[in-house]
């Protein structure tokens, strides 16, 4: 076996001049893994490079892989991935894996913006204010997921409405509101990461319908859990592609 034509071309274009290790200690291995990961896998779907490294992005930080998301990270920056887009994608995990995971994951890209020569801080995305984010994110939250978020207040016991209004002000006023990344993107990202973590089928669903609201139908949601089959494996592949099917039959 050896590594393709195709997947040469696409790792270099991704990451120009890189010296892997691995193929001088497992070269067996970066023949499968290459040409998987940087041939086949790419060539399945409709998405565009762009986007593959950005989902690819948000699941390695669920997934806490920080090795592996400082290397596709210089290859997404590469690919055209703006600062401010890496930065978002970065953010948007917080409410979604939480500061304890994400915080490292912040720490590195300002490193490797660093190192770029990257100026920071970024030109500032928030759109919202203490008195409006509550307001905007309740109304967005309706944009994406309709009638579905006036059950959830509907239903929620008293005691724990408070958690109904901090995904309304916090998730979606304080994250989901803000520029850098459009509202179709940023469903995906989110769906790229509750994949990733596992075990959040329920909240899969959810944004599984969530994504199909803003547009982006089965189809496109097939190519993310395909471009990230290499990141996550196939159990999780298997168990998103079970919520896809059972959520949108045909």
């Amino acid at each position: 076996m050896a590594i393709s034509e195709t997947a040469q071309k696409n790792h270099e274009e991704l990451f120009p001049n890189h010296k892997s290790t691995l193929k001088v200690t497992d070269p067996e291995f970066i023949e499968v893994f290459d040409n998987f990961a940087f041939d086949e896998v790419p060539s399945y779907g409709n998405l565009d490079t762009k986007t593959k490294l950005m989902v690819i992005l948000a699941s390695l930080i669920a997934q806490q892989t920080l090795s592996e998301y400082n290397f596709m990270l210089d290859g997404a920056l590469n690919a055209g991935v703006t600062p401010i887009e890496v930065k978002e994608i970065v953010y948007q995990s917080v409410p979604y894996v939480g500061i304890a995971k994400a915080f490292d994951f912040i720490h590195a890209t300002n490193e490797i913006f660093e190192s770029r020569g990257i100026k920071m801080p970024l030109e500032g995305q928030s759109t919202t204010s203490p008195e409006t984010r509550f307001e905007k994110g309740l109304a967005l939250q309706k944009e994406i997921f309709g009638n579905m978020i006036d059950k959830m207040y509907q239903e929620s016991p008293a005691n724990q409405i408070h958690i109904q209004k901090y995904l309304s002000a916090n998730c979606f006023g304080d994250y989901y509101t803000r520029k850098g990344l459009d509202i179709k993107t940023r469903e995906l990202l989110t769906f790229s990461m509750i994949l990733s973590l596992g075990g959040c089928e329920p909240q899969l669903k959810g944004h599984i319908q969530g994504n199909l609201n803003v547009g982006n139908d089965k189809e496109v949601l097939l190519s993310v859990v395909t471009q990230l089959l290499p990141y996550v494996g196939y159990p999780r592949t298997l168990n998103a592609i079970r919520c896809l099917n059972e959520e949108v039959p045909k």
